[in-house]
């Protein structure tokens, strides 16, 4: 098995569940404009298997048929937000525990060496 087939196979239900909806809404969005397959297919440069492959949610067909057909309908701009970093909740919780961490970790340090520097005499009851 080659390792895009297993990747495709392990994909979760939700994102499969995504992948769908997109097909789905990317099918809308050409009915509502009128369009014929033929037409949207001649326009994407593929055939008119590909585009129905693309509007039932095939995993396997190419980002770049996609992003081009999200292009078709003014959405393609989309894309560039889909991973930016400042929507990365996971990046960013990790980065909030880190830092929290890290500033315990200093915290502490800066104890243990303000212990370290105080006299014996300032240590009675």
């Amino acid at each position: 098995m080659s390792k895009s087939v297993k990747a495709i196979r392990q994909l979760p239900p939700a994102t499969l569940g995504a992948l769908q909806k997109l097909g789905a809404d990317l099918a809308v969005a050409r009915l509502r404009r009128k369009e014929s397959l033929r037409t949207w297919a001649k326009r994407l440069g593929v055939t008119v298997s590909t585009l129905q492959r693309v509007e039932a949610g095939d995993p396997t067909v190419s980002l770049g048929i996609v992003a081009s057909a999200l292009w078709l309908i003014n959405r393609d701009a989309e894309l560039g937000n889909l991973a930016a970093p400042e929507h990365d909740k996971g990046a960013l919780e990790m980065s909030i525990r880190e830092a929290m961490e890290l500033g315990q970790a200093r915290a502490q340090a800066s104890a243990e060496a303000r212990l370290r520097t105080t006299p014996d005499n300032t240590l009675k009851d």
